[in-house]
């Protein structure tokens, strides 16, 4: 099943509430040269392949190219405008696999395409689990531009049951 930013249901997912298989689309953004000029202030890096059109026109994008970062970072600001986790997340995981597989560049329009791997409940603290998510980020020609999975620790339903069933 596939929710998109559009969902008739926005909101918060429990443990509960997620499968393997699920899929939550987002809305998408278009990356612009405040975002760029705005990363390389906030991150101290003014490597002129970002920066510096005259002397990005040289490289192999012939271009400036957005920082790879970014494009993660972005990611996760879609995830928290989907508002699938708000409420529920306890805790980032780690990020796992994370591939930079093609260019970002100023102007490109991008959507996360998510997808939920697996999701158990911990046997330790029964009011939580754990989701594992698969992370597309996709640009305006459909090409996955960076792609990893980025695990969370998620709360389970305090309204069913007790919130602390044992699977």
């Amino acid at each position: 099943m596939t929710i998109s930013a559009a969902a008739t249901r926005p909101g918060v997912h429990y443990l509960e509430d997620l499968s393997p298989g699920q899929r939550f689309v987002s809305a998408a953004r278009t990356i612009t040269e405040a975002d760029v000029v705005s990363f390389a202030g906030l991150s101290g890096d003014f490597n002129v392949i970002h920066t510096d059109a005259e002397s990005a026109k040289a490289s192999v994008y012939g271009q400036r190219v957005v920082y790879g970062l970014l494009g993660l970072s972005v990611a996760t600001g879609l995830l928290d405008r989907l508002g699938t986790f708000s409420g529920s997340a306890i805790a980032m995981l780690g990020i796992d696999g994370w591939k930079f597989t093609a260019p970002v560049f100023i102007g490109d329009t991008i959507h996360l395409e998510l997808t939920i791997v697996s999701v158990r409940p911990s046997r330790s603290k029964p009011d939580r689990g754990v989701v594992e998510r698969q992370f597309d980020l996709v640009n305006q020609r459909g090409e996955v531009v960076q792609s990893g999975r980025i695990d969370v620790l998620v709360r389970r339903d305090p309204s069913r049951s007790d919130g602390a069933e044992k699977a």
